[in-house]
């Protein structure tokens, strides 16, 4: 089989390498045919994130199923899934407790497609096939008239969004929200804002400097304002911080009010100071780390399939799986590529 490779900063391959086999009666071997970026990838390319190659490449995507093992009984040959970027058992403390980022049944932060970070044996969902160690327990079928394409973030990116404004939104109905967004989590950033719309959010503001993402955010249904991302706007009850860098996260906090709750979804990789008596006089809540993907999946499809939120807005590069490696070299926003 072929699987795509990352070799180092802008240099990709597809390399021949032997197609994985079914060792366990758990397990499922899926047909990836709907893949999309990660907002960590451009950064990875650039060689401006520490994720070197050469390594399997791609955490996010659809695919089919193609075998099961004995034990399997949740998806069958032929069903269209989504697959967790995150492997996860299912039945240990972690995953039980909803925390499947987590799973204490293999080496700490397993993914696919994350080199040396992840885990190099799981591989990469941009391939021929993949093995799925836990099938029952990670996949999640695709529901009826769901275009594999418009969920293929579904993997990762989009429960990101989700769990920065979905619990919240649950805990305080109807609140106003804000996404202050930027390069470094851009789609994670727009997924937050269209999904807040969706929720039934009063207020869904987006604060940004690129044309393009604010176009996108009001195609989403948010109100998109330009400026600087330490532009004042309000305080609000949950506050996303999106864009990356010292400046947006204080921003975002800054403008969290009392008992509001703060979301970073991007990664930063350098100290950033806090104002944790401001933040400890309002009852502010901090929060920041990976997503745990697995149990937000079927609550993001359910909205797709009910035509409150629509993802495929965000998608701005579509490409067919020959032309995978020079449409990763252009680093859109959001690339979904489709076999």
């Amino acid at each position: 089989m072929q699987r795509l490779m990352l070799t180092g900063p802008g240099e990709m391959r597809w390399e021949e390498h032997p197609e994985p086999q079914l060792t366990g009666p758990n397990q499922a071997l899926v047909r990836p045919i709907a893949v999309a970026t990660c907002d960590i990838d451009p950064a990875v390319l650039r060689g401006q994130f520490p994720l070197p190659g050469p390594y399997p490449f791609g955490h996010e995507g659809v695919a089919e199923v193609v075998a099961v093992g004995a034990d399997v009984r949740t998806v069958a040959v032929g069903d269209r899934v989504v697959v967790p970027f995150q492997i996860s058992c299912g039945t240990c403390r972690s995953c039980l407790r909803g925390r499947t980022g987590n799973c204490t049944s293999h080496p700490r932060l397993s993914t696919f497609g994350l080199g040396q970070l992840g885990g190099l044996d799981w591989g990469g969902l941009w391939a021929d096939l993949v093995l799925i160690p836990h099938a029952d327990a990670m996949l999640v079928p695709l529901p009826a008239g769901v275009d594999p394409a418009v969920v293929a973030s579904a993997s990762d990116n989009i429960p990101d969004g989700y769990r920065a404004v979905g619990p919240q939104l649950a805990d305080n109905p109807g609140a106003e929200v804000l996404v202050i967004g930027g390069p470094a989590a851009p789609s994670i950033g727009l997924y937050a804002a269209g999904l807040a719309v969706a929720l039934g959010a009063a207020r869904v503001v987006y604060l940004d400097d690129s044309v393009e993402r604010l176009d996108i955010a009001r195609s989403l249904g948010a109100e998109a304002i330009e400026g600087a991302r330490d532009t004042r706007v309000g305080r609000f009850p949950i506050t996303v911080e999106s864009a990356g860098g010292a400046t947006a996260l204080r921003a975002a906090i800054d403008a969290t009010g009392y008992d509001g709750v703060a979301t970073s979804v991007s990664v930063q990789l350098g100290e950033v100071p806090l104002p944790i008596f401001d933040m400890y006089t309002r009852c502010c809540t901090f929060h920041t780390g990976r997503a745990h993907a697995r149990p937000a999946i079927p609550l993001v499809l359910d909205l797709v399939a009910e035509g409150r939120f629509d993802p495929s807005l965000v998608t701005t590069r579509t490409a067919t799986w020959d032309e995978a490696v020079d449409a990763l070299l252009e680093t859109p926003i959001k690339l979904v590529v489709t076999r």
